[in-house]
């Protein structure tokens, strides 16, 4: 491996002309042997799959409906509208008006699949955890409570082991989980392994009672009342440029350390939990316990030269971090969540701040387009969650965010830019990032004006995509301009982003003088990416361990999100979602040219398996095939349309 490693690095530091006629541009240049048609290619897969021979045929039924439209299409059509998504000429009037009302909204063809219950006979959750003495809602409780009724109806189990079972000793969803018959007794009881118990590690999690003042606005932050006061009368001073430098590994530490000061109202401090207070600690009493920091001597953040994972989406989720921190990202962000609703106390916003152990450098994005929510929300999150830093979103250019002044609208509105960034790094003890695009405008370039300014206003280190919003991903990323941009920061560190989908891409972007490389889509393509840029290597690797590397994705996801039906089914949601993403890649012993480009698409192709011909595949139907290999048939009635597609930018 290490040899051929070799022989394809030196084919490929000459740019890519091996003196063989260039393929058809946009289309990764795969060899001869391999390429086929797109009927052979689904004829191929039909012939090895015969497990659903009827749902997969491409065959047309008497009805004439032809069965190889995708399934969303099917549910248009069926539903008596084009395929355009309008309502038939024959319908009558106010029909067609509610139908046009339905189809409002850039994201019109996505049907709603979003199921309203998982199990038709759900048990009380006073017997899935085992307080059956009692019931939590007394004589209005309108679930289960015959056990025996329960197993009677529940689905078949989709595997033999349950992997809480078998990681932490007991499963707490008892009968409920899809794999109970590991862990139940003889009497339906949930058996457990005393010298294995032990607590799922993830950290940042909502306290319930926290949620409840939130909920009713009961949380005083006095100090971002304080600072957005002394920015209504005139800008906070800000550290001098020196302060951003990185210098020391001193951001791992613990980030509430401010006991002098206390953020929240007194009466709220002790409903906040563990780390949203004053820490309680043994031991001599340091300097550090009772000094307020200055923004000067705020802990700095060292990660130049390290691999940093980008802030994704949808897909960016903790299961899918941890198969990346497998294979040697340094740095990891929790997905982009929205201030209102963490200040809302939103359990769904909240779950995107979780953090795994093995997150050892972590940090979280806030999206916000008001100086007053964004500093609360971060005054809330110092005290009460433990990150390494924290990150402004000023690069997200979907119009729900955009047209509310977030996102890229923030670089046309420099008084509110410059308010959020001074408040937020005012109460912060940890330091503050901005990632942001190039600008708005595909020709206008507003970055290299910013970085001066993000300096001086005390961003610690700023990320910038090579993109600007009205490109999106029409075109590559502008690394010429990045390099501009990376005198323009002195001395404040600046990280490149885009387009990296090898190690001598990193290796070019890295020569511009950024001082580190975020990794966004090219992860999603090829998770392996970071350990090929640390060991300079191309990894054939083969399509049974890409299926191991999914394997453990989905046994994440159950320990994340959990083993009943629920819980299997949103981590089937979010693998399909990754495998959106995963059919793009194209193995490397299948190229004529190293490495592959992330713009160019791969054309239809027969791997050398069956298995690396069917992660190849576009269909979300072949999708689906994948998860049932890993986690069991799919419910009745199932409807998968990637989100990246449905949202697809006009």
């Amino acid at each position: 491996m290490a040899e051929g490693a070799a022989v394809v690095s030196a084919e490929s530091d000459g740019g890519g002309d091996l003196g063989t006629v260039e393929p058809e541009r946009g289309v990764a240049p795969i060899k001869p042997q391999y390429l086929t048609t797109k009927e052979q290619f689904h004829e191929f897969l039909e012939a090895k799959g015969q497990e659903k021979p009827s749902q997969e045929s491409e065959t047309v039924d008497p009805a004439g409906n032809d069965l190889a439209e995708p399934e969303a299409k099917r549910i248009r059509l069926e539903d008596g509208q084009t395929e355009d998504g309008q309502a038939e000429e024959a319908a009558e009037p106010g029909e067609q008006l509610q139908a046009q009302k339905r189809a409002r909204g850039q994201n019109k063809c996505r049907p709603h699949v979003k199921p309203t219950h998982y199990d038709k006979n759900k048990l009380c959750p006073s017997l899935v955890q085992e307080s059956a003495a009692r019931c939590f809602y007394g004589d209005r409780c309108r679930f289960l409570h015959d056990v025996g009724h329960y197993l009677e109806t529940k689905p078949a189990d989709l595997g033999p082991s349950c992997v809480l079972f078998e990681t932490f000793g007991r499963c707490p969803y008892g009968v409920t989980c899809r794999f109970a018959g590991a862990h139940l007794g003889p009497e339906g009881q949930n058996l457990v392994r005393e010298g294995l118990v032990q607590a799922p590690p993830v950290r940042n999690g909502l306290d319930k009672a926290l949620q409840q003042q939130l909920r009713k606005r009961k949380i005083h932050f006095k100090r971002a009342e304080q600072a957005l006061r002394q920015l209504s009368r005139g800008p906070l001073p800000g550290p001098t440029p020196e302060a951003t430098v990185p210098e020391g590994r001193e951001a791992e530490g613990a980030p509430g350390q401010d006991n002098c000061d206390i953020q929240l109202a007194p009466q709220e401090l002790d409903t906040v939990g563990p780390p949203s207070g004053p820490l309680r600690t043994c031991g001599p009493l340091t300097d550090e316990d009772v000094v307020r920091l200055r923004p000067h001597e705020k802990r700095r953040l060292d990660i130049s030269g390290k691999l940093y994972l980008a802030p994704l989406t949808t897909c960016g989720n903790l299961p899918f971090r941890r198969i990346c921190k497998r294979f040697g990202a340094d740095v990891t962000c929790g997905e982009m969540a929205v201030c209102t609703n963490l200040l809302q106390g939103q359990m769904s916003e909240w779950a995107l701040l979780k953090r795994h152990p093995c997150e050892d450098i972590f940090g979280v994005q806030l999206e916000g387009a008001f100086p007053d929510t964004m500093t609360k929300c971060a005054e809330l999150l110092n005290r009460t969650i433990e990150v390494d830093f924290v990150d402004i979103n000023v690069g997200c250019p979907i119009d729900l965010v955009f047209k509310k002044g977030g996102g890229c609208a923030l670089m046309n509105r420099l008084a509110k830019f410059q308010q959020i960034v001074r408040g937020m790094n005012q109460v912060l003890d940890v330091p503050l990032t901005v990632k942001l695009r190039t600008g708005v405008q595909e020709r206008v370039n507003l970055a290299h004006r910013l970085l001066p300014d993000l300096r001086d206003w005390g961003a610690a280190l700023v990320t910038l995509h090579g993109r600007s919003r009205e490109q999106r991903y029409t075109k590559l990323a502008d690394w010429q301009y990045i390099e501009q941009c990376v005198a323009a920061a002195r001395p404040m560190p600046l990280f490149g982003n885009g387009d990296v989908l090898s190690y001598e891409d990193a290796n070019r972007a890295l020569q511009t003088g950024v001082a580190g490389v975020m990794i966004a889509r090219g992860a999603l393509l090829k998770p392996w990416l970071f350990t090929e840029i640390k060991e300079q290597r191309h990894w054939d690797i083969s399509s049974s361990e890409r299926l191991d590397i999914l394997r453990d994705f989905t046994h994440y996801g159950l320990e994340h999100w959990g083993s009943d039906t629920q819980g299997v089914e949103k981590t089937r949601r979010f693998l399909l979602e990754w495998l959106s993403f995963l059919c793009r890649y194209v193995p490397v012993g299948l190229l004529e040219r190293l490495p592959q480009r992330i713009n160019e698409r791969p054309p239809y192709y027969l791997g050398r398996d069956y298995l690396e011909t069917l992660m190849a595949s576009q269909k979300a139907t072949d999708w689906i095939r994948i998860s049932e290999m890993l986690l069991g048939p799919v419910p009745p009635n199932f409807v998968f349309l990637p989100k990246h597609k449905a949202n697809a930018y006009k």
